[in-house]
This record gives C-alpha cells, structure tokens and sequence, in this order.
C-alpha cells in the first residue's frame, strides 16, 4: 500500500495561541504626533489603534470640509503618523484601526493611498461607513430634542453633519477580510479595541 502525502505543516495562528496586544495612539485629534511611532516602537503589538472623534473633532472637521471641500472632512494628522509607520506596521503585521476617517472615510482613505504609492506601499486599506445620517433624511425629519420634544424640523434648521455611533462588527469583519488599515467614521470609542478583540 502506497505512502499517503504527509500533511503540510501549517504555522499556528497567533489568534488560538495568546491574547491580542492592542496599542493606542490616540485620544483626541491634537494628540501628539509622536505616538503612533513610540507604539510601534515600544514593544511587539498587534494592532495599532487611534481615536480622534471628541466631539469638539466633529465640529473642527465640519468647519475643515466647509473650508477644503467633500471628501476633506478627516483628521489629517492621522496621514502624518501613517507616514511614519505604515512601511513598519506592514512588515510586522501590524493591522491599524482608527476612526480618523471622521466625516469622510473614504476622502481619508483615499488621501493614505496616495502616501502609500509615494512610499512604494500597497496596504490593503478597508473603510467602514455608515454612520452618516445625512444620507438619510427620513431620519433627520423625525429627530426630536430630547430635552425640550422641540422637532428639528419644526425650527428651519438644517443640521450640517449626523451621525450615528456604529459599533464593533464593520471593523471585525474588515481585519477579517485581510485589510491592513481599517478606517472608519464615527463608532463608539470601544469599538477601535472591540472590533480587533472580535476579529482576534
């Protein structure tokens, strides 16, 4: 009776083998600019995460998308430490997640893939939308202030950006998918540790 073949040797999953290392490198959007590169840096790490949506962010990138156009509605100093360590995070396998995206998710994402062809990158780059409710005017109709019951639609006012808290799941599937870089527009603060942990 013939040989069967061996079985090939697969390398272990880090994920079935220890906990996921998440680092982050930011809170707010003028955090400094120096941290993505001390994460990176600091010791083995999984993923790079960032938060730059306070809500004082949310009005900057409104007043930023007035000034500079559609699809500029991001947090710029993200493309700065993108700069920095993106060729390192690849070659480690870092995946970077990061809500950098604000108002414009894809304007940001498209901005990265500009910096990645002048490095000679080609990160897969994964962007999560759907928190934008100005795309749904059936809702912004409705909304009711909560505190007064006074209806936006009855004060003539039109409001310049809405947007939902999305949750863990779009950036889970995302790193799931393979993207190296998951850029998202609002979601809940958890959800940049969350959405690895789930994937992991």
């Amino acid at each position: 009776m013939p040989d069967s073949p061996a079985a090939p040797v697969l390398s272990p999953d880090p994920r079935e083998a220890r906990p996921v290392r998440v680092a982050n490198c930011s809170g707010v959007f003028g955090d400094r600019v120096s941290a993505a590169r001390e994460q990176v840096d600091g010791g083995p790490i999984d993923v790079l995460t960032g938060d730059w949506l306070a809500e004082l962010t949310m009005l900057i990138l409104v007043r930023q998308r007035l000034k500079r156009g559609p699809g500029s509605g991001y947090a710029r100093t993200f493309l700065t430490q993108m700069r920095d360590v993106l060729g390192t995070c690849l070659n480690r396998g870092i995946r970077v997640v990061s809500n950098a995206g604000g108002l414009d998710p894809q304007g940001c994402a498209d901005a990265l893939r500009e910096i990645a062809d002048e490095l000679g990158l080609n990160p897969r780059i994964a962007v999560v939308t759907g928190d934008d409710l100005t795309t749904r005017p059936e809702l912004i109709t409705d909304a009711v202030n909560l505190s007064t019951g006074e209806k936006l639609a009855d004060l003539g006012l039109a409001p310049v950006t809405a947007n939902a808290y999305l949750g863990a799941f779009g950036i889970a599937a995302a790193l799931e998918a393979g993207a190296d870089v998951v850029i998202t527009g609002r979601v809940t603060d958890a959800a940049l540790a969350v959405g690895p942990a789930a994937w992991w």
